[in-house]
């Protein structure tokens, strides 16, 4: 199981990036898959996830809720986090996971999984 996430970056707050993350050597779309972030001293918070395409269901956190959106392309074994609106509180290092062990349901995540992190940072 392999996990790698892209698209992070600088950006203004206000403005929209958005991650991707590939995953290899297994289907993610059987599977919950999504993103937590952290940020320098802090813990890891999860921000977002979606469970497997039986199920489609989606879980986000308070503070991203209306912002960011999930998303996935099967045939393309990737999963997206759209985020508009940002704020510099979403600086942190984004980092996509899996849990092959759950196909229904996403939250609470279990975290099996994850790859490299992608850096955001938003600041004027």
């Amino acid at each position: 199981v392999q996990l790698q996430a892209s698209g992070g970056g600088l950006v203004q707050p206000g403005g929209s990036l958005r991650l991707s993350c590939a995953a290899s050597g297994f289907s993610l779309d059987y599977y919950a898959i999504g993103w937590f972030r952290q940020a320098p001293g802090k813990e890891r918070e999860g921000v977002s996830c979606i469970s497997s395409s039986d199920d489609g269901s989606t879980w986000y956190a308070d503070s991203v809720k209306g912002r960011f959106t999930i998303s996935r392309d099967n045939a393309k074994n990737t999963v997206y986090l759209e985020m508009n609106s940002l704020k510099p509180e979403d600086t942190a290092v984004y980092y996509c996971w899996t849990d092959t062990r759950v196909a229904y349901g996403c939250y609470p995540p279990g975290y099996e999984y994850w790859g490299q992190g992608t850096q955001v940072t938003v600041s004027s």
